[in-house]
């Protein structure tokens, strides 16, 4: 063979090598754990757990081809968390995608190495989960719920709606930081003729009577603060339809449910977007070079057939700025 020839031949497999080398990684059963914070059978975990399967495999990544995915699910309790956190690290996955700011607390306290791509934090730097959002350092990133002054609209809305309300329960998780944050927004922009109530998150007997007890007075209100209460959502708007509370929520799915009016991010859209980056991740990028990512949109959702079970007229200009109207 000619030295010509030979230099050519050496240079064109060298340049195969990293191809080669991707092709063997991408071969081998590639791990990932998920953590979630509401039921396994709650429609909106199964929706999640849909789209985010559904855009790993637009990327390639198939369960059960090349990927296998462990899921646990934590039902708002936070032991559970901890149990589960402590379950998937013992996998061993190649990374981690953790729903909510309990569940990304949990995890990022137990685990320095493993990537972690979390969803639905209201406050990452705050809560100490990435050193910043453009360069978030350390083995974290992911995707925003939204900003504390989106729980002034939520009263806003309420006052739009029910114009007549001078009380607002506000029910909250004390537990977590945001979840005081967000009442202390709201409570930064109520007028002084609205009166604020917290209503601490907790067992759903214990929310029953704490709304019970608010009910019992006159032109009363409710807010639902996001948080751990997701999996309540049903008794919560079951509660506030028998004691004639028109009341906003964080979510579409709490609108769904047969709440009055929903504003906030789409809560499917993060789960696809996480499996953007889990992907990324994947094929050996950082987490600390992936920048956490706000909401791109917010949903306002009105449901009229609860709001003719109140009594109540939406006003033309309200549903006119509804993303969506159920009907």
């Amino acid at each position: 063979m000619r030295r010509r020839e030979f230099i050519t031949l050496v240079g064109s497999t060298a340049a195969c090598w990293p191809l080669i080398a991707f092709a063997q990684q991408s071969e081998r059963m590639r791990r990932i754990g998920v953590l979630g914070v509401l039921d396994n059978d709650d429609p909106e975990a199964k929706a999640r757990v849909a789209a985010f399967q559904q855009a790993l495999a637009a990327s390639g990544w198939t369960e059960g081809v090349n990927v296998r995915i462990d899921y646990r699910w934590a039902g708002g309790d936070l032991d559970r968390v901890r149990k589960y956190a402590a379950e998937l690290v013992a996998l061993g996955p190649d990374v981690i995608l953790a729903e909510g700011s309990p569940v990304g607390a949990l995890l990022q306290s137990t685990v320095r190495i493993i990537p972690i791509v979390f969803t639905n934090v209201v406050d990452p730097v705050g809560s100490g989960f990435v050193a910043s959002m453009s360069h978030p350092g350390g083995n974290a990133t992911g995707f925003t719920q939204f900003e504390y002054r989106v729980s002034g609209k939520w009263l806003e809305l309420l006052r739009e709606v029910a114009p007549n309300v001078t009380r607002v329960a506000v029910i909250r998780d004390p537990r977590l930081g945001f979840g005081i944050g967000q009442f202390a927004v709201i409570q930064a922009m109520a007028p002084e003729a609205i009166e604020l109530v917290p209503i601490n998150a907790g067992s759903s007997a214990e929310i029953e009577r704490a709304m019970s007890a608010f009910a019992r007075s006159p032109n009363g209100g409710l807010i639902v603060t996001s948080g751990s209460t997701g999996f309540q959502r049903d008794i919560i708007t079951s509660l506030a339809a028998r004691h004639r509370l028109p009341a906003v929520y964080p979510f579409r799915y709490w609108a769904l449910a047969g709440g009055l009016i929903s504003y906030g991010p789409n809560s499917i859209e993060p789960s696809q977007r996480a499996a953007g980056y889990i992907d990324r991740i994947l094929r050996g990028e950082k987490p600390s070079d992936l920048p956490v990512q706000a909401p791109t949109r917010y949903e306002l959702i009105v449901n009229l057939k609860t709001a003719r079970g109140l009594s109540l007229t939406v006003p033309p200009q309200l549903l006119s700025r509804a993303d969506e109207v159920i009907e």
